[in-house]
């Protein structure tokens, strides 16, 4: 960090204030460090999690106040524990999160520091690194709650996930089916191994198989929506549910449940989940992982992204 004119710190931050510019849009710009509000603390950044299709979300675009179209610092793989990997400036590690509604945030974590409320602080163990607690949170917060809050998963139930090589269909795949479901996983063909590597059971090519030839799926786990959602809902039996986390769905089960969540910070959960990914139950799916310095880079490739995109903020 540098200080300013004002005699504040600075710090590195990734800016986006155009929002139809897009991920383009970005840049890499010095600003004062933040500032602590009531309760808030400001940790130092070491890596963050950034999902692909942020900067179309509304409450990538309002503040802590509810105020929008003042944003300025992405990062945060919405809304996950923020941010995500971190050390509190006093020297302990931490893993702190954010609200779950989607008109509040409470930071953004593209920079070297953030100012994130006590409350939403936990600790992140000593042996996981950086890299793969900012990977973690958000998937496996989202698979947790999709399967067990909202789908009610229970052992030997089939399960249908889409994009089941991407981030959070891997943890989806890898939860259900350590709690005893048969899994299908669908996506493009080149998803296939991949797919089954994390612990699908069978794998729809969803470019060149018949969708409707599953039938009769207990849970259906959608990050797609359009078409695929509509399709999906023909697919529930009696009592089945579809949970979505692609916007309300256009159809719903004839006799069951669609559910369209935004997952929660949950402490307890979260404890669940990194335990696992501890003792090996649970692989993190890491796509790309770049330096702050190169991140608005890393966010302008032109081949697709596979897996979570990691920006390390600090070596």
């Amino acid at each position: 960090m540098t200080t300013s004119h004002t005699g504040r710190w600075t710090m590195k931050a990734i800016v986006v204030t155009d929002q139809a510019a897009g991920t383009a849009g970005m840049k890499l710009v010095e600003r004062p460090e933040p500032q602590a509000a009531t309760n808030d603390v400001v940790v130092q950044v070491h890596a963050s999690g950034f999902t692909w299709d942020e900067l179309t979300w509304p409450s990538t675009w309002t503040d802590r106040l509810g105020l929008t179209g003042r944003r300025l610092f992405p990062g945060r793989s919405w809304p996950e524990w923020l941010p995500l990997s971190a050390t509190a400036r006093r020297g302990c590690r931490w893993d702190s999160g954010c609200s779950a509604s989607r008109t509040r945030i409470a930071a953004a974590t593209l920079a070297e520091y953030a100012a994130v409320e006590a409350r939403n602080l936990a600790p992140l163990p000593g042996d996981v690194d950086f890299t793969v607690g900012a990977s973690v949170a958000m998937p496996g917060l989202t698979a947790w709650q999709g399967l067990f809050e909202h789908g009610r998963l229970q052992a030997g139930q089939s399960v249908l996930v889409h994009g089941a090589a991407g981030a959070v269909g891997t943890m989806v795949t890898q939860l259900a089916r350590e709690f005893g479901a048969y899994v299908i996983g669908t996506g493009r063909a080149a998803d296939r191994q991949k797919a089954l590597d994390f612990g699908a059971q069978e794998f729809v090519d969803l470019e060149n198989d018949v969708l409707e030839d599953v039938g009769g799926i207990d849970l259906v786990f959608d990050v797609i929506g359009g078409d695929i959602g509509k399709r999906s809902a023909r697919l529930i039996r009696a009592g089945g549910t579809l949970v979505t986390i692609a916007g309300p769905t256009e159809a719903r089960p004839a006799d069951g449940l669609a559910i369209d969540f935004v997952l929660v910070s949950d402490r307890a959960q979260l404890s669940q989940i990194v335990q696992r990914v501890r003792d090996g139950r649970l692989r993190t799916n890491i796509g790309n992982i770049a330096t702050l310095d190169d991140a608005v880079a890393a966010f302008n490739r032109t081949e697709r992204r596979k897996g979570k995109t990691i920006i390390r903020v600090r070596p």
